[in-house]
């Protein structure tokens, strides 16, 4: 139990049931459809899955009780964290101008979101003037080359635990964004979660030193857990008590590989920029 002061409240069960644009006819065949096990698709089958993705996209920012704050540390039943946690991470987000933050990446079932990023695509070509510079684009990319024609490589930051400034999802930009994927109908005709939503979001529409891994935290959900790999620094002084060769991080379908090595990148053009 905690000591500080808790809210509870009521979602509106609008945010919690089909829009008015969504067919549900069509909505009820796809989910039965992505129940079959050929089709190899997680919750496939799950109307109440796809509401909460759709609440938690793009309305939970603008619920009444948390109109007060501007960030946000999402926590989920049955998680575990495995590090002594010493600091605020509020205070380190605002601290160090940080707008969305992530533990676990890693890529996202392709069956779930087949046309999710020609949905992305098309956003983005009508609005160029909103992506970032020097925005995490390429960390969605299959050939950066291409820039935002290249196909999606799957990869994202998963949302089970993630720590963001809701001004961000409050903005007029996310709420474009989101206005445009929620008419599209993708969230009930096929899966598509908020992680890859807000991951998409936040790689385009956000500067790359304004997201933040959180490296130093060992987290658990199932199935998949990161945790810290520096022996002396967290470990050997009894600060996590995690097993760091049991870290998702190291696993094929991990995306934390691609983000460390954008950031070596980011590091070598600053110093290249600073230093001509």
């Amino acid at each position: 139990m905690t000591r500080s002061q808790v809210f509870f409240g009521l979602i509106p069960p609008r945010q919690l049931s089909y829009p008015s644009h969504v067919d549900r006819r069509r909505a009820t065949r796809v989910q039965k459809t992505m129940d079959n096990d050929s089709q190899k698709s997680r919750h496939g089958d799950n109307q109440s899955r796809r509401h909460i993705s759709r609440f938690h996209s793009g309305f939970f920012f603008r619920h009444p009780l948390m109109l007060k704050f501007n960030y946000y540390w999402r926590v989920e039943p049955g998680i575990q964290y495995y590090c002594d946690v010493d600091y605020d991470p509020f205070v380190f987000m605002e601290e160090n101008k940080k707008v969305y933050s992530f533990s676990v990446s890693l890529m996202e079932y392709q069956s779930t979101i087949p046309s999710l990023w020609k949905t992305v695509q098309g956003f983005v070509r009508a609005n160029p003037d909103l992506l970032a510079a020097n925005s995490s684009i390429d960390f969605l990319l299959k050939d950066p080359s291409q820039g935002i024609e290249s196909d999606y490589n799957l990869c994202h930051f998963w949302s089970n635990f993630e720590v963001g400034d809701m001004r961000f999802w409050r903005s007029t930009t996310y709420a474009k964004f989101f206005a445009h994927l929620d008419r599209a109908g993708g969230i009930y005709y096929e899966r598509w979660a908020e992680g890859p939503i807000h991951s998409i979001a936040a790689a385009l529409f956000l500067r790359r030193e304004q997201i933040h891994q959180w490296d130093d935290i060992g987290y658990f959900q199932t199935p998949f857990s990161h945790c810290p790999s520096d022996y002396e620094r967290f470990h050997s002084n009894g600060k996590c008590f995690c097993d760091p060769f049991e870290n998702f991080d190291q696993d094929p379908y991990s995306c934390a590989p691609l983000w460390w090595e954008l950031d070596r990148k980011k590091i070598k053009d600053s110093k290249i920029q600073s230093n001509p």
